[in-house]
This record gives structure tokens, C-alpha cells and sequence, in this order.
């Protein structure tokens, strides 16, 4: 049986398409820890560390692939020299306290001992706190000196929505279009605010209803139930909480000109991208209109950029998805397909 799931795991990394995974069992928490490293093609790799139960060990690293090759994507559709990469920590059981350290202090050395061709940061399960637990062990932990990448994500996200206006109504102005949020948390709140200050109309949606309550009345928007976010009339729908919330029941509620908002993966399929499309609602592609606090920790920690220098590659991120949309308008299609393409050319390329 053991064999059996080795064999299993060999043939996952062979009929992937990246550059190398190293992979350690933590004999003392019972944990597998997979680093992904799918292309170094404009840069050393990096990504998140996610921490999650699995299944399998056999799970993780399919997660741990699957990332990795997002990132390369996310990276290089923002024009970014970095590389694709994604560490993922699979548990066999929830950890907390002295055992979770332990086992992020030895995942931070296994980090160390790759001598920085592989960096990481937040993920799920891993926040800004447990990120400098993995830094006490190496210097490729990122997050401890630039702080909370929401803002950036925030400051990429409006630029984009502002995007989205110029292509549907002729204008990036939104005052008085009405953006709906859904997700009031650590991107959700700056994006908020920038929209508020844009004088658009806001409604915000949250499963925790005290916290969206009173950012609404902070910004005097209106609360819109959970259960009827995907019936509300909006101009722009902005998810910023879970993926897979765009799907075959979901898509025909909407009513919406654009979905533009920060939540990783939020087609459940490929075939959801060509629902909008076919329902004449302009998608802004997640990875890259939610790319501004990805960029933001390796530019300030990794390259030496400036915070002013920074904030103009978030910006730029509206430019960015202005000439997607116009690639897809010419070829009637999602912008998802034009998204790809530009990462494409972005990798054949290569660094500038």
C-alpha cells in the first residue's frame, strides 16, 4: 500500500509541467511538506505556504501543483519577475500552538536550506503572525517588513473596477454606479473605502453581519443579505471573499454588467468564464486583478523597490486589464483567453 501512494505521487510530479518539488515528511507533527516550484522563468520562484487537514498526502501536492502553476500566471500576467511557486503544509490534524511553531520553524529551515530559490508568505491557514514564525528560521519568509498586503490588493482591485466603467460606460468615474461587495474583510474594507471615496454607490454583503454593519454605516452604504447577494441589481460585482462563487446557478442570478473583485479562483470551471461571456457580463480574471498585494511583499522585500514604485505597478494593474478587455472585445471572447495569452507572451519573452 505504501508503494502504492509513492508511485501515486511520482506520477503527479511526472506529468507535471514545473521545475522541481522537494518534499519532507515532519515525523514529529505528521506532516507532509511539498514546495512547488513551477517556473523560474522570470525570476525565483515564490508563493504562499498554505496549512490545511488533506485527505491525502496525495491531495496536498496536487494543491500544492495547481498553485504553483497559478502563480506563474499571476506573476507573469502583471508583467512581475517573479517566479511561480507554492508551498503547501499537509495535516493530518488541526495544530495549534507549541507543535504548529515547531512544524512552521522547520518548514522556515527547509526554506533556508534552498539558499532563497524559493521564497513564501500568507496563504490559507497561514496569516501575517504564523508568517514570522516560518521567519524565524530564514530570511525568505515575506510579509514581516512590508506588513498587510490587503491595501495593495485593494488599491489593484479598484483600479481595475475603474477599468471595467471605462470599458462599459466610456468613463472610469463611479460616481453613482453601484458596486457590490461581497466579502467585508481585509481587502474588502480599503476597496470600500476607495469606492466610497469614488462616490459610487456601495452594498456590502458579509456572512458576519455585526462586522458589515458597521463598516455600512462608516461609509453609509446599504447591507445586503447572504443569501441574496447574487439577485442584488449592481453595475459591478466585487467578490473578495471564497472562490468557486461564479458558477452554472449562480451566473444566470446575476444582474450585473461586470464581476470584478479579489477572491482567489472564482470560476468553479473553465466553462464558467464562457457563462458570463455568453450573458454579456465582463469578467476581470482573478489573478490578475487581484495581484497588487502579491506583487506588492516581493517588490518591497525582494527587489528593493520603493514604496512610490510599488504603488505605480498596482496601479498599472487598470491599464493592464483595460488592454485585456479590448483583446477580447476584438475576439469575442472572455477576457479570461486573453488574460492567458498575455502571460504567455509575458513567458516566452522572458525577463526584461
Amino acid at each position: 500500500m505504501q508503494m502504492a501512494k509513492e508511485m501515486d505521487l511520482a506520477d503527479l510530479i511526472r506529468d507535471w509541467d514545473g521545475e522541481y518539488v522537494v518534499m519532507r515528511h515532519d515525523h514529529q507533527a505528521d506532516a507532509w511538506i511539498f514546495i512547488a516550484a513551477h517556473s523560474s522563468r522570470l525570476g525565483h520562484p515564490a508563493g504562499g505556504t498554505r496549512m490545511k487537514v488533506y485527505d491525502t498526502p496525495m491531495d496536498g501536492l496536487r494543491d500544492a501543483l495547481r498553485l504553483a502553476e497559478g502563480m506563474t500566471y499571476k506573476w507573469a500576467g502583471v508583467d512581475f519577475p517573479i517566479g511561480g511557486g507554492k508551498a503547501v503544509i499537509s495535516l493530518t490534524r488541526p495544530l495549534d500552538g507549541v507543535e504548529r511553531d515547531g512544524l512552521l520553524e522547520r518548514h522556515g529551515e527547509l526554506i533556508e536550506s534552498l539558499a532563497g530559490s524559493f521564497s513564501t508568505g500568507a496563504d490559507l491557514g497561514v496569516g501575517a503572525e504564523l508568517v514570522s514564525v516560518i521567519a524565524r528560521k530564514t530570511k525568505y519568509a515575506l510579509g514581516e517588513g512590508a506588513g498587510d498586503p490587503g491595501p495593495y490588493t485593494a488599491l489593484g482591485v479598484f483600479k481595475g473596477i475603474e477599468a471595467a466603467a471605462e470599458f462599459l460606460y466610456g468613463s472610469p468615474e463611479l460616481n453613482g454606479r453601484t458596486v457590490l461587495v461581497q466579502g467585508i474583510g481585509d481587502v474588502g474594507v480599503p476597496l470600500s473605502k476607495h469606492l466610497s471615496e469614488a462616490g459610487a454607490d456601495l452594498k456590502l454583503v458579509d456572512v458576519n453581519e455585526g462586522r458589515v454593519k458597521v463598516v455600512a454605516a462608516e461609509l453609509g452604504a446599504k447591507v445586503v443579505a447572504a443569501e441574496g447577494v447574487y439577485d442584488e441589481p449592481c453595475d459591478i460585482f466585487a467578490p473578495c471573499a471564497v472562490g468557486g462563487v461564479l458558477n452554472s446557478e449562480t451566473i444566470v442570478k446575476l444582474h450585473c454588467a461586470a464581476v470584478a473583485g479579489s477572491a482567489n479562483n472564482q470560476l468553479e470551471t473553465a466553462e464558467d468564464a464562457e457563462r458570463l461571456h455568453k450573458s454579456g457580463i465582463l469578467y476581470a480574471p482573478d489573478y490578475i486583478i487581484n495581484a497588487g498585494g502579491a506583487t506588492a511583499l516581493p517588490g518591497l522585500e525582494l527587489l528593493g523597490m520603493s514604496e512610490g514604485e510599488v504603488r505605480e505597478r498596482v496601479i498599472a494593474i487598470g491599464s493592464m486589464l483595460a488592454e485585456i478587455f479590448e483583446e477580447a472585445k476584438k475576439n469575442d471572447e472572455s477576457p479570461v483567453h486573453a488574460a492567458e495569452r498575455r502571460a504567455r507572451r509575458v513567458l516566452e519573452r522572458g525577463p526584461v
